[in-house]
């Protein structure tokens, strides 16, 4: 019998060449009926889920129910906001207590900070909603009188009915003096703002601080620096224009302070490749940094123009009060919306707390407009042109390409003339 040539020898009797691995047998992954037989299963990428919901209900609907039981049954509490309150924390109590069950502390912790950060935007939209829907519906009667608007209260008194009278003076002294306000402090404002965003320095860090301490300033004290120094100073009476510089002490560290932040966001790659190209700070300022910043320099204004409009003290310290209509800021007595609101509601009168809530409807719809327009302005995003900007840039651009050919042109006519030419160069 021949024996058997083992796997060695099997081997060396094999021609020599590249080794190759044996082949597996293929695999065949059963499908899932959860999962398409095409790919992978979709995998939702929302940061709400069922359970989250779920919490929630359950531990607002048990809150609710207990502070029920509570206020009813158990204990002699009452009140909406007792209710509202008691209500809160125990919906916060089974909201932790509901996660804790299928989630670990870190988790726990993060899901009760997201309750807390959403019911408190929650709770400050309702107190908006509830003061813009309570002056509306406390100043509708005199809003449906046309009279309202283009009147003033010369003629009427505080016992004549809503058909007399209105509030034209108010309308246009807050018109004048917040324009003069913001004739005075947008500018002052964004250069003191570029001042300390792009000159560092110990004299722009002194300035920062006294700007950061002038935020808080009580509207008080600045109707009574101006009263000092420009009525019983200079010897000036009370007037529309001293109310503007009142409002301008109290709006320019606002607009300083925002304009600042917003200034400092700007990427400090896009000064450097303007510096690159030769151009110099002032116009790297002007050209670069000042259009990308310009929706948050709006925002800044926006901020400022709603602190001053609606302050009362500065106003009647610095313009006094009157029932006349008076378009000269300059001189004699003027009253604005807030001074107006502020005389009318202490009234005893129905119909001149009426009216005192519709001019703070006739002011919030002012303030409205006036923000609407400032985003108008300023709210197109860095880069952004408008339709005629786009054509005078298209224009500009003509221009420059007709004057560098002209320059082209002569360039070649010079060189071509000769040498004893007078025009050669």
């Amino acid at each position: 019998m021949t024996a058997q040539p083992t796997a060695r020898a099997e081997r060396r009797s094999q021609p020599p060449g590249p080794a190759v691995a044996p082949r597996r047998p293929a695999t065949t992954i059963p499908a899932r009926p959860d999962r398409p037989a095409s790919g992978e299963r979709r995998r939702t990428t929302s940061t709400v889920r069922g359970s989250d919901v779920f919490a929630v209900l359950g531990a607002a609907v048990a809150a609710v129910g207990l502070t029920t039981v509570l206020f009813t049954q158990l204990t002699p509490f009452d009140g909406a906001l007792g209710f509202a309150v008691v209500a809160y924390l125990l919906f916060l109590s089974f909201y932790l207590v509901l996660v804790s069950l299928d989630e670990s502390g870190p988790v726990v912790r993060d899901r009760l900070a997201g309750v807390l950060v959403h019911s408190l935007a929650v709770t400050m939209l309702v107190a908006l909603v509830v003061v813009v829907a309570f002056t509306l519906v406390r100043g509708r009667q005199p809003l449906a009188y046309l009279n309202f608007y283009l009147q003033d209260m010369r003629s009427a008194g505080p016992l004549d009915p809503l058909s007399a009278g209105g509030i034209r003076h108010a309308i246009i002294g807050t018109l004048e003096q917040i324009a003069i306000a913001l004739a005075i402090t947008i500018p002052l404002g964004l250069l003191c703002a570029v001042f300390l965003s792009e000159l560092p320095g110990p004299f722009s860090r002194f300035v920062r601080i006294v700007v950061e301490a002038m935020t808080a300033l009580p509207s008080i004290v600045a109707g009574l620096f101006i009263y000092a120094m420009v009525i019983l100073g200079l010897g000036r009476q009370k007037s529309g224009l001293a109310a503007a510089l009142a409002l301008s002490v109290m709006m320019l560290p606002i607009i300083i302070r925002a304009a600042d932040v917003v200034l400092r966001l700007v990427p400090g790659t896009l000064r450097e490749a303007s510096l690159a190209l030769g151009a110099s700070q002032w116009r790297t300022i002007w050209h670069v940094v000042l259009p990308t910043a310009r929706s948050g320099a709006m925002t800044a204004i926006i901020l400022g123009t709603a602190r001053g409009i609606g302050e009362t003290s500065p106003v009647l310290l610095t313009a006094g009060f009157t029932q006349f209509t008076n378009p000269d800021p300059t001189q004699a007595n003027q009253v604005s919306l807030p001074l107006f609101v502020f005389d009318s509601i202490r009234r005893p009168d129905a119909t001149m707390i009426a009216r005192g809530f519709g001019a703070a409807a006739v002011l919030m719809a002012l303030v409205l407009l006036l923000f609407v327009l400032a985003r108008l302005l300023g709210g197109r995003a860095p880069g952004q042109l408008s339709r005629a900007q786009r054509r005078r840039r298209a224009l500009a651009s003509r221009r420059d390409a007709l004057r560098f050919a002209g320059r082209e042109q002569a360039r070649h006519a010079t060189v071509d003339l000769p040498p004893d030419h007078p025009n050669q160069r």
